[in-house]
């Protein structure tokens, strides 16, 4: 799967702007609509525009025209210091993501403004996006077919790709503080969204007043290299809890096997199925083959709803009827497709991730394999290498206040990551969602929380007994749910 984080989380309504601009520090603010690709909602904002240099080293060369996201504070007064967001992937816009996780945001909402803006490479006017076939046939292609869709894209752009890595986003973000103002920041950031946030703030840690990292990432891990590992014990974890369920078990016996008997299956004998489009109704054709499992294993591994439909889907497929299944996938894979700018994604993980990634004998069995390390070193023979700060894999060594945030079934970003950043951080607390996965923020009463942390900055003292109505969400044993 491309992004190492794809948030799958409910949109919710946010405060309207104001009918007139708003002027903050050097940044003129208008009302404007952002929209949420692969659907037709927008949400109601501000927006401004920040210039930046594409290269720093050269302040007279070519600009970048940034787009930059404002949510307003619902207060009369807002605090001065406010909440800036920082999207995932690598290679989500933050403006194109905001509005599927505004719900995570409206208590800080209640007293400071959200601000966000566009991680160079991504939105409007200058991302790097390249046109690859979708994540189901990608790693299917052949070595040589991968290197050569990487050249192409290369080919494609305009630019200094070479710029576009996290530690040159940072500087951006550095920017975007001081012709607010320089206020200062409560830094949130979700999945690759920490990664960013723990450079900033090692990179400019006086405008950082708080940090919340959702979907945690170690400065030190390489982006790809326990993807295989990390699904798989989510995916034990998921389909054991059926297996140990009696209603689960009656209707699906053991879905882990299930799901590797259908894996060895289509290995051999993968086919080509006809289904209707979840959306239009329309007929495709999809490929249900070994690289189709994986990837729907994983995208349905994101989520508690998603993930309670896994044991009925793969009984479905094993039976000879995986029309449902693919369906589902298509429905998923779809709300997630464009979000991703690719090109911007291998600036980053070529340069940071890269050079210390290596297929793995252990994952060769496992559903997912080495199928996305195998793909990214192919692409990144050709990509360009931009700068990285000699610091950038170092854990984060601060005092700033920090809440940690995990899902206790992240495919992804696992508890122990959060586990593993916090013993840096002497000022923070690490809450763990139950039954949970990928991204807390916008679960049970996570907003509540993060609001009053970044009222009080004590994480310690937050009373947090709320989260334990929190799991997972019960298995469909049929077409019509979970069993009353």
């Amino acid at each position: 799967m491309k992004p190492l984080l794809l948030p799958l989380v409910l949109a919710a309504l946010v405060a309207a702007p104001s009918a007139q601009a708003r002027t903050l520090g050097q940044l003129e603010f208008t009302p404007c609509e952002l929209s949420q690709p692969g659907t037709g909602a927008t949400t109601a904002l501000e927006c401004a525009t920040l210039e930046v240099p594409e290269n720093p080293e050269k302040p007279g060369g070519r600009t970048l025209k940034l787009k930059v996201g404002l949510a307003a504070a619902r207060s009369a007064e807002a605090e001065p210091d406010m909440v800036l967001f920082i999207a995932g992937g690598p290679g989500q816009s933050a403006t194109e993501t905001y509005p599927s996780v505004a719900g995570g945001f409206s208590r800080l909402l209640e007293k400071r403004h959200v601000v966000f803006v566009d991680q160079r490479g991504t939105g409007e006017g200058h991302r790097l996006a390249c046109d690859f076939p979708d994540e189901l046939a990608e790693s299917e292609a052949s070595d040589e077919q991968q290197v050569e869709l990487a050249r192409d894209c290369l080919a494609s752009f305009d630019a200094d790709v070479a710029q576009y890595t996290t530690t040159v986003a940072v500087a951006d973000l550095e920017a975007l503080r001081q012709a607010l103002g320089a206020p200062k920041f409560n830094v949130y950031g979700g999945s690759y969204g920490t990664r960013v946030a723990q450079e900033y703030a090692r990179r400019h840690p006086d405008g950082v007043r708080s940090l919340l990292l959702d979907g945690v990432v170690p400065p030190g891990l390489a982006l790809g290299s326990e993807h295989s590992i990390n699904l798989e014990d989510t995916l034990k974890s998921i389909l054991g809890r059926c297996a140990a369920d009696a209603a689960c078990r009656e209707a699906f016996g053991d879905p882990y096997r299930t799901l590797y008997a259908l894996r060895d299956r289509v290995r051999e004998q993968p086919t080509t199925v006809t289904v209707p489009d979840p959306r239009s109704f329309a007929r495709r054709e999809q490929r249900l083959d070994e690289a189709a499992v994986a990837v729907i294993a994983r995208l349905f591994a994101y989520a508690p709803e998603t993930a309670a439909l896994l044991p009925l889907l793969l009984d479905e497929a094993q039976k000879g009827r995986p029309e449902a299944l693919l369906a589902q996938a298509a429905l998923v894979y779809d709300s997630l497709a464009g979000q991703i700018n690719h090109g911007m994604q291998l600036s980053v993980i070529c340069a940071e991730d890269a050079p210390r990634l290596a297929s793995r004998d252990e994952d060769e069995a496992l559903i997912l394999g080495n199928a996305i390390v195998g793909v990214t070193l192919n692409q990144c023979s050709v990509w360009p290498r931009g700068p990285v700060s000699a610091d950038f894999r170092e854990p984060l060594e601060s005092g700033l206040p920090t809440l940690l945030m995990s899902g206790e079934l992240d495919p992804v970003t696992p508890p122990r990551y959060g586990d593993e950043v916090a013993k840096t951080l002497p000022r923070s607390r690490h809450l763990v969602g139950k039954g949970q996965g990928h991204i807390l923020l916008s679960r049970g009463c996570t907003p509540r929380l993060a609001a009053e942390f970044v009222d009080t900055l004590d994480p310690v003292g937050l009373d947090a007994g709320c989260l334990e109505v929190l799991d997972a969400s019960p298995f469909f044993l049929d077409y019509n749910g979970a069993a009353p």
